[in-house]
C-alpha cells in the first residue's frame, strides 16, 4: 500500500500497513474523512483531487478545475474545490468537495495518475458551463485545449451530444471567445478583460520578428502582456531587455500587467489599453 499518497486510513490499519497510533501520530495528517496523507506532503490542488477520489471510492470521476489540474492543465484557483461527478445515493460530501450528477459516457473517461478523471474535452466542456464566470470560463477552455491541442469545434461537438445539459445557456459565447492559442491563463484573463469592456479583439501569440507577443494590436504596433513572476529571474530579464530593445527599434510599444491586477482590477487594463489604442 502506498503510503506516500492519499490512502484510505480504515484500509492501511485493516491490512497492516499502519497501527492506529501511527496513523493518528505526526507522520500523518487527515484530509477528509478516513483520508490521510504523509505530514510533510504540499497539499496542492492535484492531492485533494486525489484524495477526493479515494474518499469517494469507485465510481467518481474528477472533473472541473481538478481534473485540469490532473490533466496538466493547470488553471483554477488555488482554493477550488473538487468537484467529482457520482451517481445518486452518494453521501453528503466533506468541506472543499462539490458532488455533481449528471451525464457522462464511458468515452469521456480517462485515467490520470491512478485516478478516474474526465477527458480533456469533457474537462473543457464542463469548464466552459461550471466555471463561475465568463473569464474563468473561458480560461478554462483556453488552458485544457492549449495543453491538450484541442479544436474548439470539438468542444461544440460535443455539446451538440449534450444538448440541454444545465449550463449551457452561455456555451456560444465562452466557445466564441475561446483560443487554444493562448499560453497562460492570465493572458487568457486579460484577453476576456478587453472583450467585456467593449474593445478590439487582439491577435493572440502574434510573431514581430524573432518575437512572440502575448496579445497584440498590430495596426497600433501595441502589446499587451502579462508581468508574471518568471520575468525577475535573472537570464529572463536579459532577454527581456534585448526583447525590448528589438520591439522599440520596430515601432512596437508593449503593456504589462501584473498578476494582481489582471486578477482584480480588470477594468484598469481595459482603461489603459484604450487610452494607449486612442493615441496611436
Amino acid at each position: 500500500m502506498d503510503l506516500s499518497l492519499p490512502f484510505r486510513g480504515s484500509t492501511a490499519t485493516a491490512t497492516g500497513s499502519l497501527t492506529r497510533g501511527a496513523l493518528r501520530g505526526p507522520r500523518f495528517r487527515r484530509l477528509l474523512p478516513d483520508v490521510y496523507v504523509p505530514a510533510d506532503l504540499p497539499v496542492d490542488l492535484a492531492v485533494r483531487a486525489r484524495a477526493a477520489a479515494v474518499w469517494a471510492g469507485e465510481g467518481a470521476v474528477v472533473s472541473g478545475w481538478a481534473a485540469a489540474e490532473l490533466l496538466g492543465a493547470s488553471c483554477g484557483p488555488r482554493d477550488a474545490p473538487v468537484d467529482l461527478i457520482v451517481r445518486a445515493g452518494t453521501t453528503r460530501p466533506p468541506s472543499g468537495v462539490r458532488l455533481r450528477r449528471t451525464r457522462l459516457r464511458g468515452d469521456e473517461i480517462t485515467q490520470r495518475a491512478g485516478v478516474a478523471v474526465t477527458t480533456p474535452l469533457r474537462t473543457a466542456f464542463d469548464l466552459a458551463r461550471w466555471a463561475p464566470n465568463l473569464v474563468e470560463r473561458v480560461t478554462g477552455v483556453d488552458a485544457v485545449a492549449h495543453v491538450w491541442r484541442l479544436e474548439v469545434d470539438r468542444i461544440r461537438s460535443l455539446w451538440r451530444r449534450h444538448l440541454g445539459m444545465h449550463g449551457g445557456a452561455g456555451l456560444a459565447e465562452v466557445l466564441g471567445l475561446a483560443d487554444p492559442r493562448a499560453e497562460s491563463p492570465m493572458e487568457s484573463r486579460i484577453r476576456v478583460a478587453l472583450h467585456v469592456a467593449g474593445l478590439p479583439r487582439p491577435r493572440v501569440q502574434h510573431q514581430v520578428g524573432p518575437h512572440r507577443l502575448d496579445l497584440a494590436y498590430p495596426e497600433a504596433l501595441l502589446g499587451v502582456e502579462h508581468d508574471g513572476a518568471h520575468h525577475r529571474a535573472a537570464e529572463q530579464a536579459r532577454r527581456d531587455l534585448e526583447r525590448e530593445a528589438f520591439l522599440a527599434r520596430t515601432g512596437w510599444r508593449v503593456v504589462r500587467f501584473a498578476s494582481w491586477t489582471v486578477l482584480h482590477e480588470p477594468d484598469r487594463i481595459a482603461r489603459e489599453v484604450e487610452a494607449l489604442l486612442a493615441v496611436s
